[in-house]
């Protein structure tokens, strides 16, 4: 049996997950309703930069973090506030929020065009 394509399986995520401009993400994080959550490596962080106030949660440890159950649990993703992930590009943030709504988080999204297009649209970054 063939693998399913990953680029069939990020549209998929899409259909079903929000997905907000960048200004609209930090219109919202600045109005305190959501929390910017960069799943990317740490490497890129170091590389690439930082949205400022953003929280660090690397893509392998997120269902681990979010989980209130597991022993790495972290407070901060325990909140009322939208859950607002990125990564690079967007495929990545969008397959997480897809799994966050399967583990019953009720609020997420994703940045369009992830920290390229935060970046892009000459945003904060540091």
């Amino acid at each position: 049996m063939p693998i399913v394509p990953v680029k069939a399986l990020v549209a998929a995520a899409k259909a079903v997950i929000e997905t907000i401009s960048p200004a609209d993400a930090l219109a919202r994080a600045e109005a305190g309703e959501a929390l910017l959550v960069d799943i990317r490596d740490v490497r890129e962080l170091d590389r690439e930069g930082r949205i400022p106030g953003a929280f660090h949660a690397p893509r392998g440890m997120l269902e681990f973090w979010i989980d209130p159950d597991s022993p790495y649990h972290k407070p901060a993703l325990a909140t009322e506030q939208t859950l607002v992930l990125f990564c690079a590009g967007a495929w990545r943030s969008a397959l997480s929020a897809k799994l966050l709504q399967d583990m019953g988080v009720p609020n997420v999204a994703e940045i369009d065009g992830g920290f390229g297009g935060w970046r892009d649209a000459g945003l904060p970054v540091e």
